[in-house]
């Protein structure tokens, strides 16, 4: 097997564990993948310090970034730190004009401080602000793939999303959204691959499209 596989990072989206990408195989021969886990930030940690520390975990170089939802946005502060081939980002935005205007509207009233995240045990909840659906039908894949449950990991997330002020998206960056995405709407988002039908959780139930288009994309 060759030396010179491409190394690609998973992160996934906010509350959420690796389990998200299991579905997600790239072929052995070209790509070796490795899944990145949130962990809570320190007092007064902002979204550059968090990348910092994530960039950490990142053993080899030139590696391809995806994440998915607040995850794309994280990996694209990492692209700022250090060499990247390419950054993927999957249901989520690439500059502060493509966030919905309920969440610029959130960052200059502060709304958003009201939420009741002290409520993130409630899995149905917490996957209402995660993925932006309602789950009562799949609630026991929710419990699976929503495990952060840290009330200020939660609250700071939240906080870092509506005040992102990435202004210009990076150039090796290529969006990937979903048609029906509810959190992040197509209105809002310019020069990206969409997927038809595509909901915020593409990632994890349209799996066969991402692994039959994935490869291509990486190495274009």
């Amino acid at each position: 097997m060759s030396d010179n596989r491409i190394h690609v990072y998973l992160m996934p989206g906010m509350a959420a564990n690796p389990s998200i990408f299991e579905n997600i195989k790239l072929p052995d021969e070209q790509f070796v993948t490795h899944t990145l886990e949130w962990f809570v930030p320190e007092k007064g940690m902002s979204l550059k310090d968090y990348a910092e520390k994530m960039c950490t975990l990142i053993k080899e170089p030139d590696p391809v970034l995806l994440g998915v939802s607040f995850g794309g946005m994280l990996v694209q502060e990492m692209a700022k730190i250090i060499p990247v081939q390419k950054i993927l980002v999957v249901s989520s935005v690439k500059s502060k004009h493509e966030l919905p205007k309920r969440m610029l509207f959130a960052k200059y009233t502060k709304v958003h401080k009201l939420l009741p995240t002290g409520l993130v045990n409630n899995v149905e909840l917490l996957a209402k602000y995660a993925f932006g659906e309602t789950v009562t039908k799949r609630l026991h894949l929710y419990e699976k793939y929503l495990s952060i449950r840290d009330k200020y990991y939660i609250d700071w997330s939240i906080d870092q999303i509506v005040k992102w002020d990435q202004e210009v998206p990076p150039n090796n960056v290529v969006h990937i959204q979903g048609e029906k995405d509810a959190v992040f709407p197509m209105t809002n988002i310019k020069d990206c691959i969409s997927v038809k039908n595509g909901t915020h959780t593409m990632i994890i139930h349209r799996a066969k499209w991402f692994n039959e288009h994935l490869p291509t994309i990486i190495l274009k």
